[in-house]
């Protein structure tokens, strides 16, 4: 095993933006929207989980480069109409290598923070369909995943 080389890189803006989805019953939706978690603020529980794992990846997983992260954008709603909480982690830097291990781990994070404060009511709950979204700069360019819908 052996972490890349990117010292012939050239440091470059570079954007990562992944989703996931914590599937839910309607109940623990009703006590998020209704502000009755027995641990507090939910929603702003695992955007601020979100952003710390995301500065914490390289400590997460073993061959990630540590980077200057230049700015984390999270984003954790209720969608009621799909039984879910949609997470959305929007990751920057000016950088040799990218961000997608950050926006992940950092749309994992806040998911399993949802998850420990909701358990005690509901412990069907599902992490589902963690995926990079888009991805922008690097010598690779841009990548958009096919299919998925605009938020």
């Amino acid at each position: 095993m052996r972490m890349v080389d990117v010292s012939g890189k050239a440091a470059t803006a570079r954007i990562a933006v992944a989703r996931a989805e914590l599937r839910c019953s309607a109940e623990s939706l009703a006590v998020v929207r209704e502000g009755r978690a027995k641990k507090g603020d939910v929603l702003a529980a695992a955007r601020l989980a979100g952003v710390m794992a995301a500065k914490r990846t390289p400590d997460l997983v073993p061959l990630c480069h540590p980077i200057a992260l230049s700015g984390v954008e999270m984003s954790v709603e209720p969608d009621e109409a799909r039984g879910c909480f949609a997470i959305e982690a929007r990751v920057k830097t000016v950088e040799r290598t990218g961000v997608e291990m950050e926006a992940l781990t950092a749309c994992a994070a806040a998911a399993l923070t949802i998850y420990d404060m909701l358990k005690s009511g509901d412990r069907g709950m599902e992490i589902a369909s963690v995926r990079l979204v888009r991805k922008s700069g690097g010598r690779s360019g841009d990548w958009r995943r096919a299919g998925e819908r605009k938020r």
